[in-house]
């Protein structure tokens, strides 16, 4: 088995009020609606976890992966992060250089896979604000205790 699966099989758990895991994002968290954070529920964070690591992409973008959402140093400690929210820790720049949440907006007809993953880490990244999720994944290198990953999707029907 490897190192990664090991750390997906480990207890932690990211879900949502929202929505169920692999199902559709609702629209009021997308560009045709509020264009706002879900509700997420964290538990099972290890013990020995100094902070926490979310993101959220889409990795059926057409110019490759596009990054909504990267937060980093969040305290382990953190269970709820409400709806609207960035939770507190650092936030970095997402693919089109938007500093916090920005939902999904593919384009018309198409329906895109959304990954919230969530990491916990046995450092502080101590990066400062609006670095890329490049430099947040180079940085949690041989950090990462556990890994987590919530799948939504969402499908434009039209404007």
């Amino acid at each position: 088995m490897s190192k990664m699966n090991d750390l997906e099989r480990n207890g932690l758990t990211l879900s949502s009020t929202a929505f169920e895991e692999g199902k559709d994002l609702p629209v009021k968290y997308t560009c045709d609606g509020d264009n706002i954070s879900p509700p997420l529920t964290i538990s099972g964070v290890d013990e020995e976890a100094r902070s926490l690591v979310l993101t959220m992409d889409d990795p059926d973008a057409p110019t490759g992966v596009f990054d909504h959402w990267i937060v980093f140093d969040i305290l382990p400690e953190t269970t709820d992060i409400p709806e609207g929210q960035d939770p507190d820790g650092t936030l970095g720049v997402g693919t089109s250089g938007n500093i916090g949440y920005y939902g999904p907006c593919p384009p018309v007809g198409e329906r895109h896979r959304y990954l919230f993953t969530l990491y916990s880490l046995d450092a502080l990244l101590n990066l400062s604000e609006g670095v890329t999720k490049d430099d947040v994944m180079v940085a949690m290198t041989g950090n990462v205790l556990q890994k987590i990953v919530l799948p939504t999707h969402f499908k434009r029907r039209g404007v």
